[in-house]
C-alpha cells in the first residue's frame, strides 16, 4: 500500500519521541499513556507515522480501521485533509478517537462543519487530584478512609513497597483470583487484558513501568501499576486486590498514589467501560475530571444517519 503518511508498527523506540510530544500536547487521556499503546498493539494491530509536528497513529477498533493523534493546530486542515483522502482511498470511513474536547474549536476552525463528534460516557477518563486520593480526606471519602482504617487495624503490620519484577508471578497468581472473584463472563476480555499485562512486564524496564505491592507476611494482597501520561499527569492501567482482605483496595489505592513523585498531581484510572461495579467504584473516588474523548467522523459519510 502507498501509503499517504508512513505508517509501521509501533516499538519500543518510539516511546521518547510520544513521550515529547506529550510534554508539549499537556493532554491527559490515558489512551495516549505509551505503556498502553505498546502493551495493547497485539489487540489494536497499532501502527504509528510522523508528519511534522503530528504523531498519527492508525489501529482496529472493534473491526474498523481508525485514527488517534497528537496534533497541533499549525497545518491542522492539511494532516485532516491526508486522513479523510487516505481512507477514502482505502475505502472506510474517516475515524478519528480519542479526540481532546480542547482540540475540537481547532478542527472546526481548520474544517468548518465538516465532522460530527461524538463521546462514549462508557469510555470517559476518571481523572482525580492527587491529593483526594493521597489523604482520602473530606466527608465524601469518609466510607474510603474507613475502609482503609480497617485494613491497617486488621494487618497492622501489613508491607507496602515498590512494585519488583520478583513480584510479577505472584501478581499474576493473584489476577488469577481476581477473575474467579469477579466472575466477569467474559473471558476474551480477560484474556485480552492478561497478554497486556505480560507484555507490560516483559519489558517493565525499558517501559519505565512503576508500581505498588502490598504484602501481609509473605502474601502479596494488592498491586497497581502505570506510567506517566506527561509531567503532571500519571495513569493507573492496572490495580488487582484480593478482595477476602477487606480494605485492599483503598489501601493500594491510597498508599501508590502516596508513593508517586510529587510531580504528579492528577491521577487517571481510565475507564468504566460501561460496567456499573466499575462505574460505582470509581465515581465514589468523586473524580475531579470526566474527561470527554470525542470519535470524530466526516458528515459526508453520512446518509439518513447511518454510514454509506
Amino acid at each position: 500500500m502507498n501509503d499517504i503518511l508512513q505508517y509501521r508498527p509501533v516499538t519500543l523506540d518510539d516511546q521518547p519521541l510520544l513521550r515529547e510530544r506529550l510534554a508539549l500536547f499537556r493532554g491527559k487521556n490515558c489512551d495516549l499513556n505509551f505503556m498502553n499503546i505498546f502493551s495493547w498493539r497485539f489487540l489494536y494491530k497499532t501502527e504509528i507515522a510522523q508528519w511534522k509536528d503530528h504523531l498519527i497513529f492508525r489501529f482496529k477498533a472493534d473491526g474498523h480501521v481508525a485514527h488517534m493523534g497528537i496534533f497541533t493546530p499549525v497545518d491542522l486542515e492539511e494532516i485532516l485533509d491526508m486522513l479523510v483522502s487516505e481512507a477514502e482511498r482505502d475505502g472506510y470511513p474517516f475515524l478519528l478517537m480519542g479526540l481532546d474536547e480542547d482540540l475540537i474549536p481547532d478542527i472546526e476552525k481548520a474544517k468548518p462543519d465538516y465532522f460530527i463528534y461524538e463521546y462514549d460516557r462508557d469510555y470517559c477518563d476518571y481523572i482525580y487530584s492527587r491529593e483526594s486520593l493521597e489523604t482520602l480526606a473530606g466527608k465524601k471519602l469518609q466510607p474510603k478512609r474507613n475502609f482503609f482504617n480497617r485494613f491497617r487495624k486488621a494487618y497492622p503490620d501489613y508491607l507496602y513497597r515498590e512494585l519488583k519484577e520478583e513480584d510479577f508471578d505472584a501478581c499474576l497468581a493473584l489476577d488469577n483470583r481476581w477473575i474467579q472473584h469477579e466472575d466477569l463472563n467474559n473471558l476474551q476480555s480477560d484474556e485480552n487484558e492478561r497478554t497486556s499485562m505480560c507484555r507490560v512486564f516483559d519489558n517493565w524496564n525499558r517501559l519505565g513501568g512503576t508500581g505498588g505491592a502490598i504484602f501481609v507476611g509473605s502474601e502479596l494482597v494488592a498491586f497497581t501499576y502505570g506510567a506517566p501520561v506527561n509531567d503532571y499527569v500519571f495513569d493507573v492501567c492496572v490495580e488487582k486486590a484480593n478482595p477476602e482482605y477487606e480494605g485492599s483496595y483503598a489501601t493500594i489505592n491510597k498508599e501508590f498514589v502516596a508513593h508517586l513523585p510529587l510531580q504528579y498531581t492528577l491521577i487517571n484510572r481510565e475507564e468504566d467501560l460501561g460496567i456499573d461495579g466499575l462505574r460505582k467504584a470509581k465515581l465514589s473516588y468523586h473524580p475531579e475530571i470526566l474527561l470527554k474523548k470525542y470519535v470524530v467522523m466526516a458528515k459526508h459519510h453520512f446518509k439518513d444517519g447511518k454510514v454509506r
